[in-house]
């Protein structure tokens, strides 16, 4: 079947280069200077479609494949030169011919063949005509991206062109929720789509775009269908299952407006087919437009999250889920000078969970294992998660910019588990088995607001202001329930049936982050930068164990030992100063901190207190190539401190199998990071090529000393004398090729090398032990994009996870096809296969997922669309996953959703 899909796919391949004659040259100005980045056209005479289109290259030259025996009418044009017209007549044989333009053209009269070139190019900004890339079968802003040359679309809805991440994602020019591409990707019309921009370089406030490197800075602006502004668009969805022996359903309502004046947009999704709109991964990931204004300053603090590290899931790769999601997102200007905008997010899920793991505990610095804990688990989750953001913008002139922002999250996070585990301890030759029951609870809240202001007099001088203030309350509550109590509390009572063990923490964190710049102007190509910057950080941290006896009575465990009551403080104020300058084709950016640092913990009665002063030095360098090819460095040197979490000395009940305590005279870590980035994005064939290679060392890293009992472990985390390290590279080529092709490959790889303590349990003794994982990715893939005919995506994927003890292998090829037919039908079908196996196939599974869907709609016009969809047609039951944890690798299998066969019905506002 493989062999059949991939013969027909090279015979249309062949089909198609034996009907084209080559017409190619180099345009010029008339000094005979190439011209780099016009735009050409060829218009059938005959059937007045256009058949291709072409970008020249540096050295002025294009390359069009045109149909034999036709004639043609080439269209020029190229901002600053008169658009310009020539007829030619093809045969059998390829074309040379050279084009002088001749300037004294403006930016107006180049309008016609910018909307009528599928690809073109003004300055940092590239567009792409959509109606010259879909072919029917699209429903949403993701399928009409995967078609476009050099952009691409994982499988969260994160969008990359020319290898660069899409940081903002913005329709008629407003923020779609503050920018996030997922949600865009994944809701807006397909047949709303007129133009997609890529404005590269992208600094959304003009008074900084001067003096700031924005080469990694990359926004997407949708804009719209003539008939989709001042008008109310979007779609009602409603579907039910078929054949199921449940209830199943789908609704999912969207509606969009868009004017000059305001916007708003409604969108929502209620199902229980494991179609989520919004994960919990989606909310920890959303920042709300939030950047870290302290990132470039040499010091950094993780306040983090003191989550009870509730379990993130795959998509719908769970035993069962039921997801509700509601969202709107408006922006609005009451006048030239000042916008408003906002969105509020709002999401409850409902997730059972069933997995089968495997974990093995390794004996120090060898590929033994010394304990292995097999368990079976079925879990339980509801989240009910919310986000709400209002911004605010006043700019009254080119010269001035206020910015405010507040973002607010709350969640209600609620896990519960039964489990089943059986333990082996290969080195005392005790086997146990035994039943757990565990809850998780959290209501944490989370507020962050963003002040800042940007002023410059005159053009020499600028002065920019940026704040930041986070206030954080977390609750995180751990119930375990064992039939053996695997540590030593003290005051514990040691006789009753079950052992239920609870712990309650309280963390309140506040953080500011202010931060003064000024920019002094030397010449259009240099400029000096003044920073004088402060970070304080509060945090307390309350925590009590206590037991619930078999008569339902608590004992509260009030050791000192097992309680905690800790404040901490950390200070960081820093004058910086940084000197960028272009010289040819390179920016320098070379800068130096000075620091100041100040630490204080309060518990047990004491403080302790630390105080340091460091200089840090960072550097950047940029190397432009060419227009679309550059080659940037990157150093720094970052002192890095850690939260109350592991300076809190009393103990923390992380799990039924783990128990933690901090160390209050911990240092901060120091790291050392240099990456090398390379990006080619050539418009003359679409080629596009990006490669990264980063290293990082870090010295005196927080890292655990750890006591093994078993599987159950004891730690507390130490400065590390020796140096981690982590070294990662990646590569991708893509490339568009005769209108109707497009071939990708992508390999990334990592290599860490960690050092912690193992202490053994028999005689006290400390080993260090020195780790290393390496793992490979690699993805190859070819489709069609043909307008008349089916068209096929083939991929193959491989992976590899190299651990101490193990090494595990998944081989993933995979095919879709879609079709749109009858001008009136849309077949999509896709499916993956997975060969998952071990180094000594002691795990080898193989399986595979198969979907599709057909899509009735009588004309694009219609308001009535029909669809049947199938989900998992093949009722694969479960999938592999495996990981590694410095002390540890685990396997698991989980249970998936079964077969779901879903008819539904949408109408289009």
């Amino acid at each position: 079947m493989k062999k059949s899909i991939l013969f027909l796919f090279l015979l249309i391949s062949t089909i198609s280069f034996s009907q084209t004659v080559r017409f190619e040259g180099i345009i010029q100005d008339d000094s005979k200077a190439p011209l780099e980045m016009a735009n050409v056209m060829a218009m059938n005479q005959t059937t007045k479609a256009m058949d291709a289109y072409a970008i020249t290259n540096e050295k002025g030259k294009f390359l069009l494949n045109l149909k034999s025996n036709s004639t043609y009418t080439i269209k020029l044009s190229y901002l600053g030169m008169q658009n310009k017209e020539i007829t030619i007549t093809t045969q059998g044989e390829n074309i040379t011919q050279n084009i002088t333009m001749e300037s004294g053209g403006i930016e107006l009269q180049g309008v016609e063949i910018v909307r009528e070139m599928p690809v073109s190019i003004k300055g940092d900004t590239i567009v792409y005509n959509s109606d010259s890339f879909t072919t029917g079968t699209e429903r949403k802003l993701e399928d009409v991206l995967k078609k476009l040359p050099g952009v691409e679309v994982d499988a969260d809805g994160q969008v990359k062109v020319e290898g660069k991440a899409v940081t903002k994602l913005m329709v008629e020019g407003k923020d779609f929720f503050d920018g996030d591409t997922k949600l865009g990707v994944k809701n807006i019309p397909a047949d709303a789509i007129d133009k997609v921009q890529v404005l590269r370089n992208y600094n959304e406030n003009s008074i900084m775009k001067g003096v700031e490197n924005n080469q990694d800075n990359l926004a997407m602006n949708i804009k719209l269908k003539e008939g989709k502004k001042n008008f109310w668009f979007g779609d009602m969805t409603a579907g039910i299952g078929v054949g199921h022996d449940d209830t199943r359903y789908v609704v999912a309502p969207k509606a969009f407006y868009y004017s000059p004046k305001y916007s708003l947009n409604i969108m929502g999704n209620s199902n229980n087919v494991g179609q989520q709109a919004f994960t919990i991964q989606d909310y920890f990931r959303f920042s709300g437009g939030f950047r870290n204004i302290m990132g470039k300053g040499g010091g950094s603090i993780n306040v983090g999250s003191n989550s009870l590290g509730i379990s993130f899931f795959q998509d719908n790769r769970v035993k069962e889920i039921e997801s509700h999601f509601g969202a709107t997102n408006f922006s609005y200007n009451p006048s030239k000078s000042w916008s408003l905008s906002g969105f509020a997010i709002a999401t409850s899920t409902l997730v059972d969970t069933e997995t089968a793991s495997t974990v093995n505990i390794l004996q120090p610095n060898t590929t033994d294992v010394s304990s292995t804990e097999v368990r079976d688990d079925a879990g339980s989750q509801k989240n009910n998660l919310g986000l709400f953001k209002l911004s605010t913008t006043y700019k009254p002139s080119a010269k001035f910019q206020l910015d405010y922002d507040i973002l607010t999250r709350i969640s209600a996070q609620r896990e519960n588990n039964e489990l089943y585990r059986q333990v082996f301890n290969y080195v005392s030759g005790i086997n146990t088995d035994e039943s757990i029951l565990t809850s998780k609870k959290q209501d944490p809240i989370n507020i962050n607001q963003n002040l800042s202001f940007y002023y410059t007099p005159t053009d020499k001088h600028i002065f920019a202001f940026e704040s930041q203030h986070l206030y954080q309350n977390e609750d995180p509550l751990y119930n375990a329930n064992l039939e053996f109590q695997p540590f030593d509390f003290l005051g514990y009572n040691q006789t009753q049936n079950r052992n239920d063990i609870t712990q309650s923490r309280f963390i309140k964190t506040n953080k500011l982050d202010s931060r003064l710049d000024y920019y002094y102007v030397l010449t259009p190509k240099t400029n000096l930068n003044f920073t004088l910057a402060n970070s304080y950080v509060y945090q307390s941290l309350n925590s009590s164990i206590f037991q619930r006896l078999d008569n339902g009575t608590v004992n509260n465990l009030n050791a000192t030992e097992n309680n905690n009551d800790v404040s901490y403080r950390f200070n960081d104020t820093y004058f910086g100063f940084h000197f960028k300058w272009l010289t040819g084709k390179f920016t320098f950016t070379p800068g130096i901190t000075l620091h100041r640092f100040n630490l204080t913990n309060t518990q047990l009665g004491t403080d302790v207190n630390q105080e340091m002063y460091r200089l840090l030095p960072d550097f950047q360098m940029i190397y432009q190539i060419k227009k679309s090819e550059t080659l940037n460095y990157n150093f720094g040197l970052t002192n890095n401190f850690t939260n109350i979490n592991n300076y809190a000395v009393g103990t923390i009940f992380n799990s039924y199998s783990s128990l933690f305590s901090g160390n209050r005279d911990l240092n901060n870590s120091v790291i050392q990071s240099h990456s090398l980035n390379y990006q080619k994005f050539n418009m003359f064939n679409f080629e596009n090529f990006g490669a990264n290679i980063s290293y990082t060392k870090t010295v005196d890293a927080i890292k655990t000393r750890a006591l093994f009992e078993g599987v159950n472990q004891i730690g507390s985390p130490i400065n590390s004398p020796f140096g981690d390290e982590n070294f990662s590279a990646s590569g991708r080529y893509g490339r568009s090729f005769l209108k109707y092709y497009k071939a990708n490959f992508s390999a990334n790889v990592n290599w860490s090398k960690f050092y912690n303590i193992q202490v053994n349990p028999l005689n006290a003794a400390e080993d260090v032990v020195d780790t290393e994982s390496f793992s490979q990715n690699y993805r190859l893939s070819a489709s069609t994009n043909f307008k008349n005919m089916p068209n096929i995506e083939l991929g193959y994927s491989y992976s590899v996870n190299q651990y101490p003890n193990d090494n595990f292998y998944t081989d993933s090829p995979s095919v879709k096809l879609d079709y749109f037919f009858l001008k009136s039908f849309s077949f999509l079908a896709e499916y993956e296969f997975f060969h998952y196996y071990n180094k000594a196939k002691t795990v080898d599974q193989e399986y595979d997922f198969l979907s599709a869907s057909l899509t009735y709609q009588k004309t694009k016009a219609s308001h009535w669309e029909y669809k049947i969809a199938a989900t998992n047609l093949l009722n694969t039951t479960s999938l592999n996953d495996d990981s590694f944890s410095q002390f540890s690798t685990r396997n698991s299998q989980y249970r998936v959703q079964p077969r779901y066969i879903i008819f539904s019905l949408k109408y289009n506002l």
